[in-house]
């Protein structure tokens, strides 16, 4: 399978005082706003390490659901909160907590199969930075 997705960013100003708005293709970010404050401190809006993280949770949630597919397995739930750590002007490390209820999955089968989805979401692959993963089975 091959496909494109767009995106598109816009900014004005100098990096601390400038504003800037990004959109997505589908529409679901149309215009959502970007500053320094929303990167670095408290504002409206989103930031980069923010949508990182929220396409990184979906990616994996979404290969995690279906590597158990393969496996003979449907999840009730899937949670994973993804949390993206910044330091010195690089993301270092993505922390991804899992939480998932999956009838008749062992322990030891979920954490293979959550690893395997760690290892081959594309968003994983994608980025240069440590990716650390707790899963807990419900």
């Amino acid at each position: 399978m091959k496909f494109t997705r767009k995106a598109s960013a816009n900014w004005k100003g100098t990096g601390m005082e400038g504003v800037g708005t990004v959109s997505t293709q589908s529409t679901t970010l149309d215009n959502a706003q970007l500053s320094f404050k929303t990167r670095f401190a408290d504002g409206v809006g989103t930031n980069p390490e923010e949508l990182i993280g929220a396409a990184h949770a979906g990616c994996f949630s979404m290969q995690l659901s279906f590597l158990l597919n393969e496996a003979g397995f449907t999840a009730d739930n899937i949670d994973t909160a993804a949390s993206v750590n910044f330091l010195d002007g690089t993301i270092v490390s993505i922390e991804l907590n899992l939480t998932a209820s999956i009838p008749n999955l062992g322990e030891e089968k979920f954490q293979e199969i959550a690893l395997s989805a760690k290892a081959k979401c594309p968003i994983s692959r994608l980025l240069n930075a440590e990716i650390i993963l707790t899963a807990a089975l419900v």
